[in-house]
């Protein structure tokens, strides 16, 4: 064996390069670290979007109604209406606040500048970008109900005070986690699919809608002297979110049974959830 060939055989072996593989849970969590810096940072304007629609909703039926004498539009003077408000209000701003969380960013990052590109190239499959989107916007829905709480709670008319208490920590829990991540979902859903041009779309064809007839300012059970849209509101995700907060917080007021909203939110956020994934994959692809 000559010189040479020694020299070779006796050469140290080069070790192989690390495999890089891309820190999956690390990417989600600074991306949710990030955005729970900008609801931070903007909380102010918030807080002042997400109560200007309820409270004055809640000033005007439950405090001026009451005290020029007209009482609620329910005709209660003992509070009757302003209970069956609390829940209602508190899911309509949950629900709002998720999906125009998930729609406005969308719409902005799917335009012609495309910087939706930019979130595409971190080591994080598309599918789960999905998720994170719809777990930051499900995040400003859930604070958006929260905030709505010491409105439809303090203001009120002398013997206007809704009589509100919790009889389950589990359903009130279960209802807005899962009631915000079905809402912010399906703005996600709706994001991919509406036109950028076209969002005016939305609030006239899908979310007043949804509000008017969610069972925000009246229990479900009340529209049985209209047995046709008591049926059609079933297609409505904003009546099992009122429902389940009147479950948890209102027990005494009529209600769907825990079975009938629960299999409704938790069963519609799965769905709602893989078709957005899909829809936003497509989407971000093309």
């Amino acid at each position: 064996m000559s010189s040479d060939q020694a020299a070779i055989v006796q050469a140290p072996a080069v070790p192989a390069p690390p495999v890089m593989r891309p820190a999956m849970t690390r990417t989600f969590l600074a991306m949710m670290a990030r955005e729970v810096r900008v609801i931070r940072r903007n909380f102010v304007s918030t807080f002042l979007r997400v109560l200007v629609q309820p409270l004055m909703f809640v000033f005007v039926f439950a405090y001026v109604l009451p005290k020029i004498g007209t009482g609620g539009p329910m005709g209660g003077e003992d509070g009757s209406f302003t209970t069956i408000l609390v829940p209602g209000l508190v899911a309509s701003s949950l629900l709002m606040q998720a999906v125009m969380a998930a729609v406005m960013p969308l719409m902005m990052e799917l335009s012609w500048q495309r910087s939706i590109s930019d979130r595409a190239l971190a080591p994080l499959p598309i599918p789960m970008l999905a998720i994170q989107k719809i777990t930051a916007a499900a995040l400003q829905g859930l604070l958006g109900g929260l905030l709505v709480f010491p409105a439809v709670l303090f203001i009120h008319a002398d013997g206007q005070a809704p009589r509100i208490h919790v009889s389950s920590w589990a359903i009130l829990v279960m209802t807005m986690v899962a009631g915000s991540l079905l809402a912010a979902a399906g703005g996600l859903l709706l994001g991919t699919l509406i036109d950028p041009q076209k969002t005016q779309m939305l609030f006239a064809l899908v979310l007043l809608p949804l509000t008017m007839l969610g069972c925000v300012y009246y229990p479900w059970a009340a529209l049985g002297e209209v047995r046709w849209l008591q049926i059609a509101s079933l297609f409505n995700p904003l009546v099992y979110l009122s429902e389940g907060l009147r479950a948890a917080l209102t027990p005494e007021v009529e209600h769907m049974p825990t079975w009938a909203f629960s299999l409704a939110l938790l069963g519609g956020t799965a769905v709602l959830t893989w078709l957005a994934t899909r829809t936003f994959t497509r989407r971000v692809l093309t």
